[in-house]
């Protein structure tokens, strides 16, 4: 069983859940004519939003908040897709080659490291790479990009039976890339204990029972509003 429920889990990360609301992969849309500042958005399934709606996930909420607070910013750019790590991630960014003119720029990425038994070491090196091509975007401003922790997915069903652990895993790859934003002189905000709340919520689990709701997402840029203010 605990075999059969490691492959359903590793199919769910990397592949994500056969569901309509499933974004999936990245929207990255160079060449916008949109009015606006400009926000780049780089990660995984998080990100992306897998199992939420694309008007749930978090960077789509994020702008939809500071157009509310009269802070015109267009439509998110995320480079983001479900299983990746940091090196799937820095692999894609290279090939996207975003412009270095970015008003906001986001990094939420590790999970996948984590899961797939990736070093620490590997994932500081690889993180330090992201945060540094993350400033360039951002037009070599550090004060413009923000860093999200991983969220402990040890919660959800899927992470019932090893929480502990994961929990353990999750807080050593957090720490790590808080000390590298720190380095960096860029900000990091720990949405990890708002992820840990799911344990008392169901509500805040999406129905693939492995991914964040909508309404998690939402909290998450409750969390990020008041602490980028400063940047916009």
């Amino acid at each position: 069983m605990k075999l059969l429920q490691l492959l359903c889990i590793c199919i769910a990360l990397l592949t994500g859940c056969s569901n309509t609301d499933d974004p999936g992969t990245n929207t990255y849309n160079p060449g916008s004519s949109e009015p606006g500042a400009k926000f780049l958005a780089l990660g995984d399934s998080y990100t992306i939003g897998q199992s939420v709606t694309a008007e749930e996930r978090w960077p789509v909420l994020l702008v939809k908040s500071l157009r509310n607070n009269n802070v015109q910013f267009r439509a998110p750019d995320i480079i983001a897709t479900t299983g990746w790590t940091t090196r799937d991630l820095i692999f894609s960014v290279d090939n996207a080659k975003p412009d270095t003119n970015y008003d906001l720029v986001s990094l939420m990425i590790g999970v996948n490291n984590q899961f797939q038994g990736k070093s620490i070491e590997e994932y500081r090196t690889e993180f330090s790479s992201l945060l540094t091509k993350s400033i360039a975007f951002a037009g070599g401003e550090a004060k413009h990009v923000f860093v999200l922790s991983i969220p402990d997915w040890g919660v959800t069903p899927y992470g019932a039976s090893n929480r502990a652990e994961i929990a353990k895993e999750i807080d050593a790859f957090n720490l790590v890339a808080k000390a590298e934003c720190d380095k960096a002189k860029v900000l990091f905000i720990d949405i990890t204990p708002i992820s840990r709340k799911a344990l008392d919520n169901p509500t805040l689990i999406a129905k693939d029972n492995l991914h964040f709701s909508g309404k998690m997402h939402q909290l998450w840029v409750d969390e990020i509003i008041p602490l980028i203010k400063s940047k916009i």
